[in-house]
């Protein structure tokens, strides 16, 4: 990203291009100051293309409630999420580098971690599958991060990897437990529509019978084992 702050499109996609495939040049020439327009611009619009995807994939989602608007959401609402997550983001990392002993300020951290939403829409594709989309994005945001130590913040590549290394692990097994606890909720739930609808084409006694034993698995489920 070039210390302008005019927008350009096609700079944008250049920087992106640069990231995704030679990462190592990208960072050993990425300017660390210039203000933060350009890098807040390469977020925002690396987000929207990521929530165009997210909003397009949805459409072959198994309920066509809500589709289109949970999609227009994704469209509005995830540039506004990347921007506020990345000034978080590089507060943490800010501090991160500075107790590993980099000498660069906030703005060049910022920078080193707008970068990185470069992958964003690749990662949007790849969250087709499950699980594929978390982990393959918590290991290459954690590569990329440990480039950025070394070729930007002048830090030891080995360090750099313990540290990051760690941390991605940690990522790793708090996003894709959520993940599964996620889909485990939602397909409950979808059972559970699927009883409901079944209950309304029975007659009155054989929909209570149905009612009371579904109610009765659910206090089961909820009753300690002992």
């Amino acid at each position: 990203m070039s210390e302008t702050s005019q927008f350009d499109i096609n700079k944008v996609i250049a920087d992106a291009k640069s990231v995704i495939t030679n990462p190592v040049g990208y960072y050993q020439s990425m300017p660390k100051t210039g203000g933060f327009t350009e890098p807040l611009i390469f977020v925002a619009v690396m987000a929207a293309i990521m929530g165009i995807i997210t909003a397009v994939l949805s459409l072959f989602g198994s309920s066509a409630a809500g589709v289109l608007a949970a999609g227009f959401s994704a469209i509005i609402l995830m540039p506004i999420f990347a921007v506020i997550g990345a000034f978080i983001g590089a507060a943490i990392l800010f501090v991160i580098w500075k107790l590993m002993g980099s000498p660069e300020n906030y703005e060049t951290a910022f920078r080193s971690l707008a970068a990185i939403t470069a992958i964003y829409p690749i990662i949007a594709v790849l969250s087709i599958i499950p699980y594929v989309g978390t982990i393959v994005g918590i290991i290459w945001a954690t590569w990329l991060l440990i480039e950025a130590s070394v070729a930007v913040h002048g830090r030891n590549r080995q360090t750099a990897s313990i540290v990051f290394g760690i941390l991605g692990l940690l990522m790793l097994i708090s996003n894709v437990s959520t993940e599964y606890a996620t889909r485990n909720a939602v397909s409950k739930l979808e059972q559970y529509q699927s009883s409901f609808e079944q209950l309304q084409h029975m007659d009155p006694d054989e929909a209570g019978r149905k009612l009371g034993e579904f109610l009765k698995g659910i206090e089961q489920g909820m009753t300690p084992k002992e």
